[in-house]
């Protein structure tokens, strides 16, 4: 016999939700959660204001010092926000990365994290060229903004799990 199963009119009612009601409760209880939702923010906008200044470098050709500058200070606050997130993950979920739940965006955050210490490795060595430089930061940008619509996405399912995230 064959049993045909259709696909539900409502899949976001079909799924787990994000957090257990125990996670929930570390995840409010805890001062990583604030931490996180103040450094998510000042990252894009550290983020916006470099890719302003790398641009301004491309297009121009001058700006240069200003552009490496914004660079490196998006760098390190994304491992602000990378070791914070850490310690929120651990709080809530029990380990300190690859927690089932953010799985995806803890993957793709090693990515960005990559690029950005890959930029970082070549301007202290002098192993790269500007343009390379420049090259290595965009490719980061653009994967940290994949990244960041991810965490947007999973907040966005935290609350429509009635959970604000």
């Amino acid at each position: 016999m064959l049993v045909v199963k259709r696909a539900s009119p409502h899949p976001e009612t079909d799924r787990r939700p994000l957090y257990t009601i125990e996670q929930r409760a570390r995840r409010d209880a805890t001062v990583w959660t604030l931490v996180q939702g103040v450094l998510a923010p000042v990252q894009f906008v550290v983020f916006l204001a470099s890719l302003v200044l790398v641009l301004n470098y491309l297009a121009t050709g001058t700006g240069y010092g200003a552009a490496t500058l914004s660079i490196v200070a998006k760098t390190l606050v994304l491992y602000a926000i990378m070791v914070t997130g850490a310690i929120w993950e651990k709080v809530v979920f029990g380990q300190y990365l690859l927690a089932p739940a953010f799985f995806w965006e803890d993957v793709v955050s090693f990515l960005v994290i990559g690029l950005h210490t890959a930029y970082l490795f070549g301007l202290l060595t002098g192993t790269m060229s500007p343009d390379v430089l420049i090259s290595v930061a965009l490719a980061a940008y653009a994967t940290y903004v994949f990244n960041a619509a991810q965490f947007l996405l999973k907040l966005r399912r935290a609350r429509l799990d009635g959970v604000v995230g």
